[in-house]
């Protein structure tokens, strides 16, 4: 496979989905695990398989379908990842990302990327929306490390304020001019595909994680090495509490996501109407 960290190869694939779709989004969205029914709010002119989009790779996660909208959403241009990619399906985190480079190399300036997460916060509970306000890299890999294209970004992004504080304050107040109860917090990314351990939660806690998940960071950097500004929103699913763990299954995490989604909806196009 060619390489995927350069210019060229996200303007090839940049170019297959413009002859489909020829506005210039305002904005990437990507949709987590069990957030695909946000999908239906989007006006979408067409739809894209990525098994249609050179370098794409095809996701093989329950709940992820993998097409790419291309449509409006709260009256702005959008391309929408309907399901993403996870270092633990086999992905380079360069395949994992690649598509933020080509909805970058499509216009878009601002990202908007969901999950779903548990979360270690005793305080919280699931059903909850959380704005991500910063992370913790814990995979051990980023998709920046190897030769740096300096027409994508620079060799060294800063990622002191990697969610960008505007937007932040859009999402804060359109919830509570809504009444949607909003967390704030740090999002753990650690590679799965395991559920972690009593003592995992326990050391994800101390480090000051309030949310754990298997996605997302990827994606932010590339992001923010891009210049792109990024909003992030998590769904609680399930409790991570050492002292009171129960078994997790993934319909259970995919049945709170569905449940909290259109909160979710809400918030992100009232945040898409003001962008």
């Amino acid at each position: 496979m060619p390489p995927l960290h350069t210019a060229e190869a996200a303007a090839r694939a940049a170019d297959v989905i413009r002859a489909r779709f020829g506005a210039r989004p305002d904005a990437a969205i990507i949709l987590g695990t069990g957030l695909g029914e946000l999908a239906k709010e989007i006006d979408a002119a067409t739809t894209i398989d990525y098994a249609d989009i050179p370098g794409f790779p095809l996701s093989t996660v329950e709940s992820h379908a993998g097409r790419l909208l291309c449509g409006t959403l709260g009256g702005k241009h959008v391309v929408a990842m309907r399901g993403r990619f996870h270092r633990y399906e086999g992905y380079t985190l360069q395949q994992v990302t690649f598509p933020v480079r080509v909805m970058r190399s499509l216009g878009a300036r601002t990202l908007i990327v969901s999950n779903a997460c548990g979360t270690v916060n005793p305080f919280w509970a699931p059903g909850d929306l959380m704005l991500m306000a910063d992370h913790l890299n814990l995979l051990g890999d980023s998709p920046l490390i190897g030769p740096n294209d300096d027409r994508l970004g620079p060799r060294f992004p800063d990622l002191s304020a990697p969610y960008d504080a505007e937007l932040r304050a859009v999402a804060r107040e359109l919830a509570l001019h809504e009444g949607i109860p909003l967390r704030e917090g740090v999002y753990a990314c650690v590679t799965g595909p395991n559920l972690e351990t009593r003592a995992e939660y326990r050391f994800l806690r101390t480090i000051g994680a309030d949310v754990v998940g298997m996605s997302t960071v990827p994606e932010v950097l590339v992001a923010v090495h891009a210049g792109m500004r990024v909003l992030g929103l998590s769904i609680i699913t399930d409790m991570c509490l050492p002292d009171a763990l129960e078994p997790l299954t993934v319909e259970r995490v995919i049945a709170v996501a569905n449940r909290t989604e259109p909160m979710l909806t809400r918030l992100v196009r009232g945040v898409l109407e003001r962008l």
